[in-house]
Protein backbone atom coordinates (compact mmCIF):
# COMPACT_ATOMS: atom_id res chain seq x y z
CA UNK A 1 0.00 0.00 0.00
CA UNK A 2 1.69 3.42 -1.02
CA UNK A 3 -0.66 5.49 0.90
CA UNK A 4 0.94 4.96 4.42
CA UNK A 5 3.50 6.67 6.69
CA UNK A 6 6.68 4.25 6.34
CA UNK A 7 9.05 6.52 9.30
CA UNK A 8 8.18 9.14 11.57
CA UNK A 9 10.57 11.53 13.31
CA UNK A 10 9.74 14.01 16.22
CA UNK A 11 11.52 17.07 16.47
CA UNK A 12 12.23 16.63 20.21
CA UNK A 13 13.72 20.17 20.51
CA UNK A 14 12.07 22.16 23.37
CA UNK A 15 10.58 19.45 24.43
CA UNK A 16 10.68 18.54 28.43
CA UNK A 17 12.07 15.44 29.31
CA UNK A 18 8.66 12.98 29.46
CA UNK A 19 7.57 10.70 31.95
CA UNK A 20 7.98 7.31 31.73
CA UNK A 21 4.27 7.06 30.79
CA UNK A 22 4.18 9.61 28.47
CA UNK A 23 7.55 8.24 26.67
CA UNK A 24 5.91 4.25 26.74
CA UNK A 25 2.73 6.13 24.94
CA UNK A 26 4.85 7.72 22.37
CA UNK A 27 6.52 4.38 22.07
CA UNK A 28 3.30 2.56 21.43
CA UNK A 29 2.26 5.19 19.20
CA UNK A 30 4.90 5.13 16.78
CA UNK A 31 5.32 1.50 16.91
CA UNK A 32 1.16 1.01 15.97
CA UNK A 33 1.62 3.73 13.88
CA UNK A 34 4.03 2.14 11.40
CA UNK A 35 2.73 -0.90 11.69
CA UNK A 36 -1.13 0.20 10.06
CA UNK A 37 -1.56 3.60 9.16
CA UNK A 38 -3.45 5.30 6.02
CA UNK A 39 -1.79 8.95 5.55
CA UNK A 40 -2.61 10.54 1.73
CA UNK A 41 -1.84 13.57 -0.32
CA UNK A 42 -4.36 14.99 -2.01
CA UNK A 43 -3.76 16.87 -5.31
CA UNK A 44 -3.46 20.63 -4.03
CA UNK A 45 -3.44 23.95 -6.69
CA UNK A 46 -3.92 20.88 -9.57
CA UNK A 47 -0.97 19.13 -8.86
CA UNK A 48 -0.79 15.63 -7.56
CA UNK A 49 0.95 14.52 -4.81
CA UNK A 50 4.00 11.81 -5.35
CA UNK A 51 2.98 8.22 -4.29
CA UNK A 52 3.82 7.47 -0.76
CA UNK A 53 4.80 5.90 0.82
CA UNK A 54 5.62 8.84 3.01
CA UNK A 55 8.09 9.75 5.60
CA UNK A 56 6.79 12.64 8.39
CA UNK A 57 8.31 14.83 10.64
CA UNK A 58 6.22 16.05 13.31
CA UNK A 59 7.59 19.45 15.07
CA UNK A 60 6.44 22.52 17.14
CA UNK A 61 7.96 25.69 15.74
CA UNK A 62 7.20 29.26 16.67
CA UNK A 63 4.00 27.94 18.07
CA UNK A 64 2.64 26.17 15.09
CA UNK A 65 2.50 21.85 14.53
CA UNK A 66 4.31 21.00 11.66
CA UNK A 67 4.06 18.41 9.54
CA UNK A 68 6.86 17.78 6.99
CA UNK A 69 6.13 14.81 4.47
CA UNK A 70 8.71 13.47 2.16
CA UNK A 71 9.14 10.36 -0.12
CA UNK A 72 10.35 7.42 1.19
CA UNK A 73 13.54 8.05 -0.03
CA UNK A 74 13.43 11.41 1.51
CA UNK A 75 12.87 14.10 -1.21
CA UNK A 76 10.77 16.81 0.17
CA UNK A 77 7.04 16.47 -0.86
CA UNK A 78 5.28 19.12 1.05
CA UNK A 79 5.10 21.43 4.56
CA UNK A 80 2.05 22.48 6.27
CA UNK A 81 1.75 24.32 9.70
CA UNK A 82 -1.32 23.45 11.88
CA UNK A 83 -1.92 26.14 14.77
CA UNK A 84 -2.31 24.65 17.80
CA UNK A 85 -4.79 26.94 19.20
CA UNK A 86 -8.03 24.40 18.80
CA UNK A 87 -5.51 21.38 20.29
CA UNK A 88 -4.78 23.67 23.45
CA UNK A 89 -7.84 22.19 25.53
CA UNK A 90 -8.50 18.76 24.48
CA UNK A 91 -4.37 17.67 25.09
CA UNK A 92 -4.95 19.55 28.60
CA UNK A 93 -8.11 17.42 29.57
CA UNK A 94 -6.22 14.24 27.67
CA UNK A 95 -3.01 15.01 30.00
CA UNK A 96 -5.25 15.06 32.79
CA UNK A 97 -7.07 11.80 32.27
CA UNK A 98 -4.04 10.13 31.64
CA UNK A 99 -2.74 11.39 35.03
CA UNK A 100 -6.06 9.94 36.31
CA UNK A 101 -5.44 6.95 34.70
CA UNK A 102 -1.79 6.35 35.63
CA UNK A 103 -2.59 7.19 39.31
CA UNK A 104 -5.41 4.32 39.20
CA UNK A 105 -3.81 1.84 37.26
CA UNK A 106 -1.62 1.92 40.83
CA UNK A 107 -4.48 1.25 43.52
CA UNK A 108 -7.91 1.45 42.24
CA UNK A 109 -10.41 -1.37 41.17
CA UNK A 110 -10.49 -2.69 37.99
CA UNK A 111 -14.16 -1.16 37.55
CA UNK A 112 -12.88 2.09 38.14
CA UNK A 113 -9.86 1.79 36.37
CA UNK A 114 -12.29 1.16 32.91
CA UNK A 115 -14.64 3.71 33.10
CA UNK A 116 -11.50 6.22 33.35
CA UNK A 117 -9.98 4.54 30.62
CA UNK A 118 -13.53 4.49 28.72
CA UNK A 119 -13.46 8.74 29.46
CA UNK A 120 -9.65 8.80 28.34
CA UNK A 121 -10.73 7.19 25.42
CA UNK A 122 -13.54 9.44 24.60
CA UNK A 123 -11.04 12.22 24.71
CA UNK A 124 -8.62 10.71 22.06
CA UNK A 125 -11.32 10.81 19.89
CA UNK A 126 -12.33 14.15 20.18
CA UNK A 127 -8.90 14.75 19.77
CA UNK A 128 -8.09 12.57 16.81
CA UNK A 129 -11.17 14.28 15.10
CA UNK A 130 -10.33 17.30 15.61
CA UNK A 131 -7.03 16.16 14.20
CA UNK A 132 -8.93 15.07 10.78
CA UNK A 133 -10.52 18.51 10.78
CA UNK A 134 -7.61 20.26 10.75
CA UNK A 135 -5.88 18.21 7.93
CA UNK A 136 -8.97 18.58 5.90
CA UNK A 137 -7.36 19.37 2.54
CA UNK A 138 -3.46 18.96 3.66
CA UNK A 139 -3.90 15.13 4.14
CA UNK A 140 -6.39 12.24 4.63
CA UNK A 141 -5.71 10.35 7.56
CA UNK A 142 -7.90 7.40 8.60
CA UNK A 143 -9.89 7.49 12.46
CA UNK A 144 -6.92 4.99 14.02
CA UNK A 145 -3.74 7.20 11.78
CA UNK A 146 -5.58 10.19 13.58
CA UNK A 147 -5.29 8.85 16.93
CA UNK A 148 -2.23 7.74 16.76
CA UNK A 149 -0.82 11.54 15.54
CA UNK A 150 -2.88 12.36 18.31
CA UNK A 151 -0.70 10.91 20.44
CA UNK A 152 2.37 12.15 19.26
CA UNK A 153 1.14 15.91 18.86
CA UNK A 154 0.23 15.63 22.80
CA UNK A 155 3.82 14.16 23.20
CA UNK A 156 5.43 17.63 21.36
CA UNK A 157 3.37 19.16 24.11
CA UNK A 158 4.94 17.87 26.54
CA UNK A 159 7.08 20.50 29.46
Amino acid sequence: MTNRICHIEIDEKGIGRPTPEIEQERRVAIFDLLEDNSFALPPRESRVAPDGPYRLGLAIREGRLVFDIATEPGDKVTEFHLSLGPFRQVVKDYFQICESYFGAVKRLPPSQIEAIDMARRGIHNEGARLLQERLEGKAVVDADTARRLFTLICVLHWG
